[in-house]
This record gives C-alpha cells, sequence and structure tokens, in this order.
C-alpha cells in the first residue's frame, strides 16, 4: 500500500506541475481571434478580444498576422491539454481518497 500511496503522489506532484506550466504559458500567449475586414477592397486585420463585457478591435495591419495566429492556436491546444490535466488530477484525487480508506 505504501508503494501505491508514493506512486500517487509522484504522478499528482507531475500533472500540478504540468498544471502550473501551461497555465503560465496561456497567460503569455495573445487572446481572441484575428478578423479580416475588407474596405474599398483592401484586406486589414484585427484582434478581437473580450475584456470584461466589451469586445475590443486593435488593428494588426495590412499583412496577415501570422506569429499571432500561431499563438492563438497554441492557446487553443493548451486549453484542451489543461483539461486532460484537469481530468487525470480528479481521478488522481479520487484514487488517494479510497487508498485512505
Amino acid at each position: 500500500m505504501k508503494v501505491l500511496k508514493g506512486i500517487l503522489s509522484e504522478s499528482k506532484e507531475f500533472y500540478l506541475d504540468a498544471r502550473n506550466k501551461i497555465e503560465q504559458r496561456i497567460r503569455e500567449l495573445a487572446k481572441g481571434s484575428i478578423k479580416q475586414r475588407e474596405i474599398s477592397g483592401k484586406k486589414y486585420y484585427y484582434l478581437q478580444q473580450r475584456i470584461g463585457k466589451k469586445v475590443i478591435h486593435k488593428y494588426c495591419g495590412k499583412n496577415k498576422p501570422e506569429s499571432l495566429l500561431k499563438q492563438i492556436q497554441e492557446r487553443e491546444v493548451l486549453k484542451k491539454e489543461l483539461k486532460k490535466v484537469g481530468a487525470a488530477l480528479r481521478v488522481l484525487e479520487k484514487a488517494e481518497g479510497a487508498s485512505r480508506d
């Protein structure tokens, strides 16, 4: 039983560390989405974000902002990974509770 508790403890530490790293990286990445507007036949790009109850549009330029797009895509991938880590932590917490009984 001692070995099992050690494994559960190590696994929980691993997932907590992973969660912290993912959350930190998410905070560093751009938030929102890129919107394209066509005005007088020319394309312009804007970063659309929600800040509180307002939706804000920040001008990005005439060229497609590839770096922002990559950040937004990475953010979405990390959010999905964060859900998986959260699910693993819930399973470990249930297992720890069951092993205490």
